[in-house]
């Protein structure tokens, strides 16, 4: 029996269907080769990216492993000026999470959450179980049960 990271264990607290996988045998790290390595389509694997505000205040974005997040839109979309990325020093005290194990459940505070438009193309989707080498796969509406969530395009 695998080992649950703390994100499957949320999940199955609120009783929520997703598939776990695990890719560190593949020794793959870029996004493209994660969605290889998982069988997926990289459109539909999504990497979690956290960001700060003039004001201090947090947003977390999910855009595909082969995207970019896009700033401007980034900001327009959670209503602030303009956001920048978090210095990655900052991911581990702030989320709980280090950088290539970022998920948007779990973390240390609810943040809200923006997914890429892109995700509407899909009936589930890949992101970050918590943990390097792991990630989950579910239906962004179940992932909505779990944070609070918006869609927007918000990548490049």
């Amino acid at each position: 029996m695998e080992d649950k990271t703390n994100v499957m264990r949320l999940l199955d607290g609120k009783k929520i269907d997703y598939i776990a996988h695990d890719y560190t045998a593949s020794g793959a790290v870029a996004g493209a080769d994660v969605a290889a390595a998982l069988g997926q389509d990289p459109g539909a694997v999504f990497k979690t990216l956290v960001t700060v505000s003039k004001s201090k205040k947090y947003y977390v974005f999910m855009v595909p492993v082969c995207g970019e997040l896009n700033l401007k839109k980034a900001a327009a979309a959670v209503g602030e000026k303009n956001i920048a990325m978090i210095p990655q020093k900052e991911l581990l005290p702030l989320t709980g999470y280090v950088h290539g194990g970022c998920s948007p459940i779990g973390m240390k505070k609810p943040f809200p959450v923006t997914i890429d438009a892109s995700c509407e193309n899909y009936e589930t989707v890949c992101f970050s179980a918590g943990k390097i080498g792991r990630q989950v796969q579910m239906r962004p509406a179940d992932l909505a049960k779990m944070v609070r969530l918006t869609v927007a395009d918000v990548a490049d």
